[in-house]
């Protein structure tokens, strides 16, 4: 469920090249980033970071033109351009270089960033992700797109659990998803900024390139998954030259929602086996 970061101490939004962030966890730990699928708030991750923040320093956005970030996109907007926000929200804050959690969309980011500044990322986890786009994804998104152009922006988030979730939960947390519902119609961005978000995501293709990403990453798949087929994750993990595959066998797309204790020990576990450096986090708090 989407949960809003909270402001600074003073009440003001912290905000770094137009994008709200947030950190927490541990100031000397290494740094981990966590960013977001295609509905782009850094709450998203609410259920995840408690995990996380005993040994590393946490770090959230909101993605430009969603949540409390700038809502104006950029011109051109691509997939290059969104890792380009998380250069300029890593130089605001003074880090060198992260450790990249990405849910789908921000996995995906995260190749882009792997590839255009492999300086500044240590490893890279990509969630239901993809290297190319996959038959049945672009229909998903097709059905996504004409719902909201045909129906309205409330079919469009009316729609969205069954994509994220699996049948049981939603059943089972439905009562919640409706009550969360008024406030999810409240803060999503124009269709047309949505529609454009999903064309730059479906526009990117990294399968030519993965030779070129030295990182080791880490592709985790929900074999249910309703949006993206698990197959994508297994032929990114293969086109990697550092590659791994984690097959979940439950929790659908938002399978670090759903089945977060599982999720949190299966990435906490691949970021610890080199021993990462201590790094002194040394920007803005």
């Amino acid at each position: 469920m989407l949960r809003y970061p909270r402001n600074d101490e003073a009440g003001h939004p912290r905000m770094i090249a137009g994008l709200h962030y947030e950190l927490g966890g541990r100031e000397d730990g290494p740094v981990v980033l966590f960013s977001s699928g295609l509905g782009g708030s850094g709450g998203y991750w609410a259920p995840n970071l408690p995990a996380f923040a005993r040994d590393y320093r946490t770090l959230t956005y909101d993605q430009r033109g969603t949540g409390r970030s700038d809502r104006v996109l950029q011109d051109p907007l691509s997939i290059e351009a969104m890792a380009d926000d998380i250069l300029a929200l890593l130089d605001g804050l003074g880090i060198e270089k992260v450790h990249l959690v990405g849910h789908a969309l921000g996995g995906i980011i995260g190749l882009a960033l792997a590839l255009k500044a492999p300086e500044r990322l240590d490893k890279l986890v990509v969630i239901n992700g993809w290297a190319t786009p996959d038959p049945h994804l672009l229909r998903c998104f097709e059905t996504r797109l004409a719902l909201l152009a045909d129906s309205g922006p409330r079919a469009f988030l009316r729609a969205q659990p069954i994509f994220l979730y699996p049948a049981t939960w939603i059943s089972q947390n439905s009562a919640q998803i409706e009550a969360e519902e008024p406030h999810h119609l409240a803060a999503m961005p124009t269709p047309a900024a949505i529609a454009r978000r999903i064309q730059a995501l479906l526009a990117f293709d990294s399968s030519a390139r993965l030779r070129d990403i030295p990182h080791p990453v880490l592709a985790v798949a929900a074999a249910d998954d309703m949006l993206t087929p698990a197959t994508t994750s297994a032929r990114l993990a293969e086109g990697l030259p550092h590659g791994k595959l984690v097959t979940m066998p439950w929790g659908g797309h938002a399978c670090n929602i759903t089945h977060p204790a599982h999720f949190d020990r299966l990435v906490l576990d691949f970021l610890r086996i080199a021993a990462p450096r201590r790094q002194r986090f040394k920007g803005v708090s």
